[in-house]
């Protein structure tokens, strides 16, 4: 466990990053207007009017902020190499909103930014941790295993960005469950750099849900850069200085524990690329398959599509902490998150679809819940959106 001064320079670490997004936030949307940096509607995309689409960088500035000053409190020699690569996945990300890059030369980029980073930080999936009976890997077999996991969660990442707040705010919900996990284990620069990105996130979420004149997408800029940064976690995770101290706990699982944390996008994106490959189609083809999609097909709300996969991905963090606080072997553990994830993925999107063909009065039911879900126009809602557009 972090010390109390670790825990207040990790507070100060959220308060700059947040003051400096929510600062910097209506110069960046300025630039975007100006310049018509927008996502136009089309027939996959659920808006309906053009959106600016840099939100991505005012989060990039917050996190920035927050890591120049942490230099000053703690040890952020292993997250500086990162700030570098955030920004290159930021270019990338910009310029593929603004001028529409192949999904080919975006594959080849992220191959080549996980090897940077495995390079730069020294850290890989080079061990599963009793996982199988399976300690160290080959270095060779590590790098090939951490650019797979690497590609994987970074594109997972940028395809849940198809409702408003859904990446930024699972992307809240992932900071905080993995920067509670260092801060459990020592990991100072860890927890502080969680504490950096949820601060920079949360105005950019605000505005996000909220703002009518001040509404902007996150972006491909935002969606790779997070990725990247959710890659880093399980890096640093699985083989940084935490993975160190939680080795005395020979029951803690930690490649499970990281599975769960990303289950819902992980094993979303894998359903939808499979089913795209069964079709003979590409797999990074465009469409409407996501859960996200089907959830607003039975009416659900922006926010409540984002509430509801959110709570989702908790329900399995919830099953991987009860079958490790019961004493099941790593093992178990794995297997109690593979089924839960695939179940709130596979099996629920599956067991919606039947229920919709099905035209049954639970299907009418889950409708009605689904309208429940459109606070837009309710009081609370109104006053925050007045705020945030004055």
């Amino acid at each position: 466990m972090i010390g109390p001064d670790s825990l207040l320079y990790t507070a100060a670490s959220f308060l700059v990053s947040f003051a400096t997004a929510w600062w910097i936030f209506k110069y960046v949307l300025r630039i975007a207007v100006d310049k018509n940096i927008v996502d136009n509607p089309n027939a996959r995309k659920l808006q309906k009017e053009p959106v600016p689409v840099l939100g991505g960088v005012a989060v990039a500035f917050g996190i920035l902020a927050a890591t120049v000053i942490g230099g000053i409190f703690c040890d952020m020699s292993k997250v500086y190499p990162l700030t570098g690569i955030m920004m290159i996945m930021l270019y990338i990300g910009v310029m593929d909103d603004i001028l529409g890059l192949s999904p080919r030369l975006r594959f080849v980029v992220e191959i080549l930014v996980v090897l940077a980073l495995i390079y730069t930080t020294g850290f890989a999936v080079n061990d599963f941790h009793g996982l199988w009976g399976i300690g160290r890997l080959p270095q060779g077999f590590a790098v090939c295993l951490t650019v797979f996991a690497g590609v994987g969660i970074i594109n997972a990442i940028n395809m849940i960005d198809g409702v408003n707040g859904l990446c930024s705010g699972y992307c809240i919900f992932v900071c905080t469950v993995f920067g509670v996990f260092f801060a459990s284990f020592g990991g100072t620069a860890g927890a502080f750099f969680a504490a950096a990105c949820i601060g920079a996130l949360i105005p950019f979420l605000c505005h996000n849900i909220f703002g009518l004149k001040s509404k902007m997408f996150i972006g491909d800029g935002g969606t790779l850069l997070m990725g990247t940064v959710m890659t880093y976690f399980v890096l640093d995770c699985l083989h940084g200085d935490v993975a160190a101290e939680t080795a005395r706990n020979e029951n803690l699982g930690l490649v499970p524990f990281a599975l769960s944390v990303l289950a819902v996008p992980v094993f979303d994106t894998l359903r939808v690329m499979t089913v795209r490959m069964l079709r003979g189609r590409s797999p990074f083809a465009p469409d409407k398959s996501h859960l996200h999609h089907l959830l607003f097909e039975f009416h659900f709300s922006h926010i409540g599509t984002t509430c509801t996969e959110i709570l989702l991905n908790m329900l399995v963090v919830g099953v991987w902490w009860t079958a490790y606080a019961l004493g099941a072997s790593i093992d178990m553990q794995l297997y109690a998150v593979l089924l839960m994830g695939i179940g709130v993925t596979f099996g629920l999107y599956g067991l919606l679809t039947c229920i919709r063909k099905r035209d049954t009065r639970f299907y009418h039911a889950l409708l009605r819940f689904g309208d429940r879900t459109h606070v837009g126009h309710s009081r609370w809602f109104l006053k925050c959106r007045e705020r945030l557009d004055r």
